[in-house]
């Protein structure tokens, strides 16, 4: 599954950990704090527990939505957008 990550983190610590934490699990940076990337069921949850460890729940917002290759595909991308070619499973798959 496609999956979107998005996140307001008031702690520059665990902001850095998020965002090295979202890299690891493969996924593209398209904002300073918005990754996009190809995960399974089982790697998403993984994502989704590491992250709830970092934050306070009390202050940081963090929003993961699944999404299908459909919907990609009908994003609307405006000014220096991300290639939408860096999200699919097949070239996800030349880097591992």
């Amino acid at each position: 599954m496609i999956v979107w990550v998005m996140y307001d983190i008031e702690n520059d610590k665990a902001r850095r950990k998020i965002a090295k934490t979202c890299k690891l699990a493969g996924l593209y940076r398209v904002q300073y704090s918005v990754f996009l990337g190809t995960l399974n069921a089982n790697e998403k949850d993984s994502l989704q527990l590491e992250i709830e460890d970092l934050i306070n729940e009390e202050v940081d917002k963090v929003y993961i939505f699944p999404m299908n290759k459909t919907e990609l595909q009908q994003t609307a991308l405006l000014g220096q957008a991300f290639d939408k070619k860096l999200v699919t499973d097949e070239i996800r798959e030349l880097f591992f």
